[in-house]
């Protein structure tokens, strides 16, 4: 677990921790208004029990905000998704919480971070290009909205050795 920025923006006290099943259904409603096609409560608690996914959780105070989650294989990981309450973006608490996600994913072996984002979505890449990965690849028309629109996804890759 980690704290800090204590009494941040009246909040209270931000903390990165592992999350647990009983924050399945907040992270699903965190994951539905931050993306076209939500994740459900079930998936959350899926993966939050899989020993190969890492789940971290956001909480200001007593109320989770964010999350981040990401899956190992050997000695890689993905970033699957990162997620912040929209009432708490545009302050660091995104850059806090990938870079503690980060740091416990080095714990675990990881050596190479990889991750794919809508070529569009200019804030995540903003804090991607910020902690350090470098775009690898590009897939065309990978993300598709619910209106019949087909995004271009940036796959991203960070070294952590």
């Amino acid at each position: 677990m980690m704290k800090w920025l204590s009494e941040w923006w009246r909040g209270g006290t931000a903390t990165v921790e592992p999350a647990s099943a009983r924050d399945a259904v907040r992270l699903a409603q965190l994951h539905g208004e931050s993306f076209a096609r939500g994740w459900g409560e079930g998936e959350f608690e899926t993966m939050i029990g899989e020993h190969n996914t890492l789940v971290h959780r956001l909480r200001l105070g007593r109320k989770t905000i964010g999350f981040a989650v990401s899956r190992i294989g050997a000695d890689e990981a993905e970033i699957l998704s990162i997620a912040l309450d929209q009432a708490h973006r545009g302050h660091g608490l995104s850059r806090a919480l990938l870079m503690t996600h980060l740091g416990h994913l080095a714990g675990r072996g990881v050596r190479t971070i990889f991750l794919e984002v809508e070529e569009n979505n200019q804030p995540a890449r903003r804090l991607y290009d910020r902690t350090g990965f470098m775009v690898v690849g590009r897939r065309e028309r990978y993300y598709k909205q619910p209106n019949g629109e087909q995004l271009n996804a940036l796959l991203m890759r960070r070294d952590l050795s």
